[in-house]
């Protein structure tokens, strides 16, 4: 079983940065994509962006694209989320999600993660 703990969310104001964090558990952890998503109140879950296992290869949504920022440290089974110029529509719960099947090469849909963290909460005030 894999653990997947997020950190690093909190209450910010706009044009701020935060830095969140995503430590995976297990000796033998391994994923081929890791991937934040988030939800807004009202609003359904979407996905945010996605690093493959080398970090050479990312992937981002077009609202988040010159402003946000996924590496990850594999000898730490961390992968973390940079988080430049944030806006208030930027508010919602960010989740964490390991693909660990090397199914597919981007990972932009929820469905296609094996493992969820509990979400940590950011606030952006304008």
């Amino acid at each position: 079983q894999v653990q997947l703990v997020e950190s690093g969310g909190g209450l910010v104001q706009a044009g701020g940065s935060l830095r969140l964090s995503c430590a995976a558990s297990g000796r033998t952890f391994r994923s081929h994509i890791m991937g934040w998503f988030r939800q807004a109140p009202g609003k359904e879950r979407e996905f945010v962006a996605s690093i493959n296992w080398s970090g050479t290869g990312t992937y981002y949504a077009d609202s988040v694209k010159g402003r946000f920022t996924i590496s990850r440290d594999n000898a730490k089974n961390t992968v973390f989320l940079q988080m430049n110029s944030l806006r208030p529509e930027d508010t919602a719960v960010y989740y964490c999600a390991a693909e660990v099947w090397g199914r597919m090469v981007a990972g932009l849909k929820s469905e296609e993660y094996d493992y969820w963290g509990q979400g940590t909460q950011v606030t952006v005030s304008s």
